[in-house]
This record gives C-alpha cells, sequence and structure tokens, in this order.
C-alpha cells in the first residue's frame, strides 16, 4: 500500500465535517467505569523505572549537530521517519497571535510552522536513517476528515529526503480542502502498517498538528470523545510496535489535553509518545539556532531510551 523500498534487514542498522476544538480542560479517562480506568499510578512507576533504566540525555545544545551527536551517544543506532501533517480547519484561525494571523498552511517566502518542525527534524535524523525515505501522509481534510489519511504522493511512495517532504508539501497545500475532525488514530494506525510492512524496523511517527484531539461541547465532562477514545486505542496498541509517536504542537493552542495525554494513557509496553509545544520553544528571545537545538531535543531526547526499550521487549523484527 505504502510504498517505500527499503533494505529488507531487519532491526537496527548493526542487526522504520468541520474542526472544533474544545478548549476546556478535563479528566483525560479511558471510561468513566472505575474498572476501566488506567492505572494511572502503576503507568507512572513505569514510566519512571524506563527512564532511570537509560541514560538521559543533557539538554543544553547550541546546534542541531550537537543533538545529533548526543542521540548517538545515548545509544540511538537506526530509525526511520514517518510524517503527519494536521490539514484541519482550525489551521485557518490558530495562528492568530503565533503566527500573524495567518493560516498555519500560509506559504510565503518565509516557512511556516509546518516547514520549519520538518525542516529541524529532518536535520537532526538523517544520521540514523540508511535509505532517508520519509512516507509523508496528510489527515483531517475535506478528503480523510477521522477516518483515514492521504499520501502525498497518490502512488503512496516515499519522499527522499526532508527537503523532497518539504518541496512536495508546498505543491499540495494549494490543492487541500481543511475540514475535520481531529484524530490521531488514522496517521498511527498507518505508521504500525509501515513498520509491519518493514519487517518490524525501528521508526518515529511526527505528527504535527495545530489542536487538540477534537472534543465537542457534546462530550459529557469525564469521558472521551470518540476522536480522544480512538487516539489513545491507536497509542496504546502501538507500544507493542518498534515505534516512537512525537506529536509536535504548532499554532495557538490550547495544549492543556495533549499534556493529560502525555500522563495519563494507560499502561503499556513502553512510554512511547511525546509531545512538544514548537510554539513556546520558538518564542523564547535566544538565538534561532539554539531555539532549533532545544526543539531538537525536546521533540527526540526520549527516543533514545525508546529505542532500547523496544529491544528490551523484543519489538524488533
Amino acid at each position: 500500500m505504502y510504498k517505500k523500498v527499503r533494505d529488507t534487514k531487519m532491526g537496527s542498522k548493526n542487526s522504520r465535517h468541520q474542526d472544533h476544538h474544545h478548549r476546556d480542560s478535563y479528566d483525560c479517562r479511558v471510561s468513566s467505569n472505575p474498572s476501566s480506568s488506567p492505572n494511572v499510578a502503576s503507568y507512572a512507576d513505569g514510566r519512571s523505572k524506563l527512564l532511570s533504566k537509560y541514560s538521559r540525555i543533557d539538554d543544553d545544545y547550541s546546534s542541531l549537530e550537537q543533538v545529533t551527536k548526543a542521540l548517538s551517544q545515548a545509544g540511538l543506532e537506526s530509525s526511520n521517519l514517518i510524517v503527519g501533517i494536521d490539514f484541519t480547519k482550525s489551521n485557518e484561525w490558530t495562528g492568530a497571535r503565533s503566527f500573524h494571523g495567518e493560516s498555519l498552511h500560509h506559504l510565503g517566502d518565509s516557512m511556516n510552522p509546518y516547514e520549519q518542525a520538518i525542516s529541524i527534524i529532518g536535520r537532526t535524523l538523517p544520521a540514523f536513517d540508511e535509505d532517508n525515505l520519509i512516507p509523508c501522509f496528510g489527515f483531517g481534510d475535506a478528503t480523510t476528515h477521522d477516518q483515514k489519511v492521504f499520501s502525498f504522493y497518490p502512488d503512496g511512495q516515499a519522499c527522499n529526503g526532508f527537503e523532497e517532504v518539504l518541496s512536495r508539501y508546498r505543491e499540495i497545500v494549494p490543492h487541500v480542502n481543511l475540514a475535520g475532525p481531529t484524530s490521531f488514530a488514522p496517521i498511527i494506525k498507518t505508521a504500525i502498517e509501515i513498520v509491519n510492512s518493514s519487517g518490524g524496523q525501528y521508526h518515529i511517527l511526527l505528527i504535527i498538528a495545530d489542536g487538540q484531539v477534537t472534543r465537542s461541547g457534546e462530550t459529557v465532562n469525564g469521558q472521551l470523545s470518540p476522536q480522544e477514545q480512538n487516539t489513545i486505542n491507536a497509542i496504546v496498541n502501538a507500544s507493542n510496535y518498534p515505534l516512537s509517536i512525537v506529536l509536535v504542537g504548532v499554532g495557538d493552542g490550547p495544549w492543556d489535553m495533549m499534556h493529560k495525554f502525555d500522563d495519563n494513557i494507560p499502561s503499556r509496553g513502553f512510554d512511547n509518545f511525546q509531545f512538544v509545544n514548537f510554539t513556546e520553544i520558538m518564542s523564547k528571545h535566544i538565538p534561532m539556532s539554539k531555539k532549533e537545538a532545544e526543539f531538537a531535543l525536546e521533540a527526540l531526547m526520549e527516543i533514545p531510551s525508546q529505542y532500547r526499550a523496544t529491544i528490551d521487549l523484543q519489538l524488533l523484527g
């Protein structure tokens, strides 16, 4: 289904409608039934043990090259990147403060937030990717809504390097009709299919989105919307595969729910989900090179421990 021609060698290199965002915070639980609610204490304890088992990465770097070196020294040997881009309607207004009132997908002389995030991660990870082929997908537009994804190429081929990701993104943006609602489940399920088709190679799914998973005003407080439930189920299922998920938040937010996702998802095989607030980092009054390094580090600093967790759990093919 998805064309990514790569070496079939298993494992690492040494052995890949309208969008409405509800802004109220809430208790992120799988169900209102206490017997089916996640054991948050157990999950937190498991996460603590996992992070203490593997070395942490220092957090003061001034260049992407330093971050790449740190990832290598921390144990990351091989990774394959998958990119998912949010094309929901809210992109038209969630840049009111952070992107001069423009749509976050606005194409101009300078990069928009989506292009910036792709560029920074794309310049950090090539050293770990043998073939540099990056499957890219969009979701949340008028053709996919919260049910499926579309490939950047009609035949499903991958982009060759992040430069092609950026050029292809610019080619398709003018022709995409933004819609919704927002769910990350389809892109996560697609990433799992790619991991399976690769023979179980380690992959990083980079999701760049302008807002939280859709939660309508009709959703009862303390319960999950269908999109939230599907997204949580997909994240939990993904922990059975050598797949890390990095969600990058662009635009004005809000992001309260994403932090709750990061903290309260039910126990998994390993901590496979990381949320990063791109806008917050890029608004800091520090040199651009420092901003880029900080963003790359925030997005990727847990990747080496997650990579080694997939080895310990024998998830790699």
